[in-house]
Parts: structure tokens; sequence; C-alpha cells
């Protein structure tokens, strides 16, 4: 399962592993009985099948399409999470604003697919999803105001 499939930007998934850290991708994959690579495996496809849902919402009908364009533009306005807020599951939502609500209604139709890919239980899946929503926010927020300082688009 080491291919990487789905439509998200190696980049973002680059980014979130890289935020992740060694130690709590071990968590991860404590939490999913397996290894390192088979904990990336699943952060992978997880962040695909997130930012998959993202580009649908924002390609769907012109009010889901708003609330996500408002919610990337909170994300500029926004310090990165971090410490615990990090990687505190549904918890550390708080400092994350609409995006978080955005990604805490994906997580359930997400882990669903992560599931059914991955062999995995529904469970288990969605405790990882769970603890990688903080992280694509502290992602988002870093890419947001990496672009602000002039790194990228404005």
């Amino acid at each position: 399962m080491s291919e990487n499939t789905g439509s998200a930007e190696p980049s973002l998934q680059k980014d979130v592993l890289d935020e992740l850290g060694d130690d709590r991708l071990g968590e991860i994959a404590a939490l999913l009985g397996t290894d390192a690579a088979g904990a990336q495996d699943v952060v992978g496809t997880t962040v695909s099948e997130l930012s998959g849902g993202l580009r649908e919402k924002a390609t769907a009908d012109p009010a889901q399409a708003e609330e996500v364009r408002q919610a990337l533009a909170e994300t500029q306005e926004q310090q990165p999470l971090q410490g615990v807020a990090t990687f505190g599951g549904l918890g550390g939502l708080a400092a994350g604003g609409l995006m978080s609500g955005i990604l805490s209604k994906m997580s359930r139709p997400v882990a669903n697919a992560v599931a059914k890919k991955t062999g995995l239980p529904p469970a288990t899946v969605t405790r990882v999803v769970e603890l990688l929503i903080p992280v694509l926010l502290t992602v988002f927020t870093k890419r947001a105001a990496g672009r602000k300082t002039g790194g990228g688009r404005p």
C-alpha cells in the first residue's frame, strides 16, 4: 500500500508528515498496529481524502465554495497551532476556526473512505483522522503565513 493514491499534492502529504515528526507518527503506527511505513501510508491516504474533499466542496455549490474560501482566508490570519494543540484530536480544534469545522464535518466520510481503502477498522481510522485534523490546520496556517511573507501567492 505504499503507492500514493488520491489527488492530494505530494508536498501537502510531506508537510503533514514533517509536522507530525517521528514520535507522533510512531503514536499513529501504534494506534494502527503497524510500523512507521504503514502509518505513513495511512496518513498519506487520509490527507489525500481530506484535501480531495476540500476540493470537492470548493467546486460544489456556491455556498460551499464560499465557505471553503472563507476558511482558507481565515487560516491566513491565524497563528500556527503549537504543541499539544496540534495533536490533541478534536479537542485541539477550538483554535482552528471555520476550517476546523469543515474538516470535522468531513472526518466521518473520510474515515469511512480510508477504512474501505485500507481494510482498517473505521473506528481506528476515525481516531487517526481526528489526530490529523489539527496537524492539517497547522500546515494550512503555516503555508498561509509563508504566502503573506512573500513565500508564495498573495
